[in-house]
């Protein structure tokens, strides 16, 4: 599979082309994982909403989101339901996780590092889905269409809350954007030992059905 051309304003790298092989391949893995993608999403921003209650704009902003990401699950389920894949309990991957690790443990560097941990994760959905569209065939093309759009719109929600907070507080965020894009291109080319939507390449040997 050819590499398609790469320019993205957050990410560093684009997916690899052997994680796009292998999604094509495993697509009632990649649904089922990308559900509860959609949910997660939708948890973190009902979280942030109580973390942060005293910010009625961010309230505001993340509410909708959530609303948004649980209408996605609402339709990766139907077509899971309508493709009649079989639910299955999945173990999470490693990246979203390790992602989260580097997040200041104290105020007021957390508030923008969770923001900005958000912008990355759903960047890279709103990038997974470019990728995949043209191979990965009816009908979640139509599907990821729709979501790539809406994932676009996401991670500038996250990255302006960031900016926003930093502002307040008169910090800079270029040096912990850095940070994490740096080692969220890690995590997306270093091979993974299990298939997920967020997950870096096979390693070798490897494959979704294992």
């Amino acid at each position: 599979m050819t590499q398609l051309a790469f320019d993205h304003p957050l990410l560093r790298v684009p997916t690899p082309a052997a994680w796009a092989e292998c999604a094509a391949g495993s697509r009632e893995l990649l649904l089922l994982d990308h559900a509860n993608c959609e949910k997660k999403a939708a948890s973190t921003a009902l979280a942030l909403m109580f973390a942060y209650a005293e910010d009625l704009e961010l309230a505001d902003r993340m509410s909708r989101l959530a609303r948004e990401e649980l209408r996605h699950y609402e339709q990766v389920a139907k077509l899971i339901k309508t493709m009649g894949i079989a639910p299955q309990r999945l173990s999470p991957g490693r990246y979203a996780s390790r992602l989260r690790r580097l997040v200041a443990a104290a105020e007021p560097q957390r508030e923008i590092d969770l923001m900005i941990c958000g912008a990355f994760i759903e960047a890279r959905s709103c990038e997974r889905f470019a990728a995949l569209q043209a191979t990965i065939g009816a009908p979640l093309d139509e599907l990821f269409a729709g979501l790539h759009r809406a994932e676009a719109r996401h991670y500038r929600v996250y990255l302006d809350l960031a900016r926003r907070a930093a502002a307040r507080h008169g910090l800079q965020i270029e040096t912990r954007l850095a940070a994490f894009a740096q080692l969220e291109a890690e995590l997306i080319t270093h091979p993974d030992q299990e298939f997920r939507f967020h997950s870096g390449p096979p390693a070798r040997g490897k494959d979704a059905s294992e």
